[in-house]
């Protein structure tokens, strides 16, 4: 378990974290052990936002992302060689489990707790509840029916058992209702500390919530029409709590902004070395992970403003070309993917027939156009210009959103939030409800909004708009991949919408030919089935 405390140094807040013993019951009955139980809770979400095995399971495979060069080709082919014994499988189960009972743990035991006034302690409990929602909708959403542990657990148990997600959906809802009445209501207000809940993102979740039930075996008759009141009421209401969407889309992400107006929800990570060393389960690694092998081409060495490439995440040319193919009035190209690196290594600089470089350090060293050219203009050209059709697992666009410039050397694991939920994402979730309540006429201005923000820095926004004969469901995903791609939801929003079987067959020709119906599902850890050795084996997902 973790403790976090805040510590000041000067007008700085930082988090410090220190390990602490075994949960009990009588430890959250403390003032002292609750809050740090409530933080070693939030602290559970770095073993998932910005760490490889939950960016793996929900970014490649997908219509949006292959693999680099780097990259698990056996998850994002869907190849005979991705089992149920992968170890970002149970690198994403076991810390969500490990953690829900921490959640299990402050909310069962809040009744015995002193030192704390009431209000605080119903707002914590919220809190914790707010959690426990996220961390269960993770694994309805991935696994489908899991173990449902509603209270907490003292003692290892050997017996487990797969409970509907009926049952997992109705204590998600039930969680975020009673949650939100108690949150502060903005992250923006009142002093509340970055990452911590509110109503606002528990507002944004159960719609969310609602929207993914809606499709599923589970649904119930009012799930969209709950997901657009629940969504359009966080937008309604965003002025007077002081979130709203930023005017320029690339300063949703930019580095020091990810506690603006927009963002809803955000996960933190720390400068300590125990918990980002490089490598580890809490790392924010997600800044390596979608660049290409910039540093293999000519002129060009690794440096901090370029980043480490990993190269795990490679952009399919649907997302490139096809999806983002008008550039011209939607900016969200130009402010998502890397497309033009600067020399940076004059020993590396080509040389021409004569023997002189054929560019100077600063110069333009690559360039990705994003159209096609000729190969004599290829030829012609000084530095290496890569049109779409000479893509590799090593050249590529690489996309921005996670850059982070200012760690202090190039192999460090970055320190910036994860930003997991923001306002954009609720406008997205108001149209899709709309649109299957049958009313494209509403859903399209909730469309139209996340658009126009899109034109910046033009004045003419409505430029982007579009009609209510323009939208389908597709269309719908396409619009959330040009605002929300590699955002950590692709996989889910595909499986939700029952669309991943078909738009991976269509666009993602390194899984077309293995993905089946089974793969909506991951596989159940086999670490976990393993473990069961009292009463009934513990049941894995079809297919598996």
């Amino acid at each position: 378990m973790l403790i976090i405390i805040i510590a000041t140094c000067g007008c700085q807040k930082k988090l410090i974290e220190h390990p602490v013993s075994k949960l009990t019951p009588a430890f959250f009955s403390t003032a002292q052990g609750f809050k740090a139980g409530l933080d070693a809770a939030y602290a559970g979400n770095r073993r998932l936002w910005g760490n490889e095995s939950m960016a793996t399971l929900t970014v490649p495979g997908t219509d949006e992302f292959t693999s680099g060069v780097d990259g698990n080709n056996d998850i994002n082919k869907y190849a005979n060689n991705f089992t149920a014994s992968n170890g970002y499988v149970s690198g994403v189960w076991n810390p969500i489990y490990t953690f829900i009972n921490t959640c299990n743990g402050l909310i069962d035991n809040s009744s015995h707790t002193t030192g704390i006034d009431s209000s605080s302690l119903k707002e914590m409990v919220g809190e914790a509840k707010f959690l426990r929602a996220n961390y269960y909708f993770i694994l309805v959403q991935l696994w489908g029916d899991v173990t449902l542990n509603e209270h907490f657990q003292n003692e290892a148990s050997t017996s487990a058992s797969r409970q509907p997600i009926s049952d997992v959906y109705a204590l998600i809802v039930n969680d975020l209702k009673e949650a939100i009445p108690v949150l502060p209501a903005s992250p923006t207000q009142n002093g509340v500390l970055p990452g911590k809940a509110t109503a606002a993102a528990a507002k944004h979740l159960l719609a969310k919530v609602y929207l993914t039930r809606g499709y599923s075996k589970a649904k119930q008759a009012d799930d969209f029409s709950n997901a657009f009141n629940m969504a359009k009421s966080l937008i309604d209401d965003a002025p007077s709590i002081g979130m709203g969407l930023l005017q320029d889309f690339g300063q949703v992400y930019a580095p020091g902004n990810e506690q603006n107006k927009e963002v809803l929800w955000s996960v933190q990570h720390t400068t300590s070395t125990a918990y980002n060393g490089g490598g580890g389960t809490t790392d924010n690694s997600l800044c390596y992970f979608f660049l290409m092998k910039y540093d293999q081409q000519p002129g060009l060495s690794r440096t901090i403003k370029y980043g480490r490439p990993f190269s795990r995440f490679m952009p399919t040319h649907w997302l490139t070309d096809t999806c983002f193919k008008e550039r011209v009035n939607d900016q969200r190209y130009a402010k998502t993917f890397q497309t033009v690196w600067l020399s940076n290594d004059a020993a590396k600089i080509p040389k021409d027939a004569s023997g002189n470089p054929k560019y100077s350090l600063g110069d333009t060293a690559v360039y990705l156009p994003g159209v096609d050219v000729t190969d004599a203009q290829i030829n012609a050209t000084r530095y290496q210009l890569v049109p779409p059709r000479k893509y590799t697992t090593v050249v590529y666009p690489s996309m921005i959103k996670y850059d982070d410039p200012n760690r202090p050397d190039v192999s460090a694991a970055s320190i910036r939030p994860i930003i997991v939920y923001r306002l954009a994402g609720t406008y997205l979730i108001a149209a899709e409800a709309a649109f299957n309540m049958g009313n494209a006429s509403v859903a399209v201005q909730y469309i139209n909004k996340v658009r126009e923000r899109a034109a910046y820095p033009d004045g003419n926004v409505t430029k982007m708009d579009i009609s209510a004969a323009d939208l389908t469901l597709d269309f719908i995903l396409d619009e959330r991949s040009r605002e929300l791609c590699g955002e950590g939801m692709r996989w889910m929003d595909l499986v939700r919408t029952h669309k991943l079987i078909q738009r991976v067959k269509l666009h993602n020709p390194d899984a077309a030919p293995n993905i089946q119906d089974f793969d909506t599902l991951r596989p159940i850890p086999q670490s976990l089935i393993d473990a069961v050795i009292t009463g009934p084996k513990y049941p894995q997902n079809p297919g598996w």
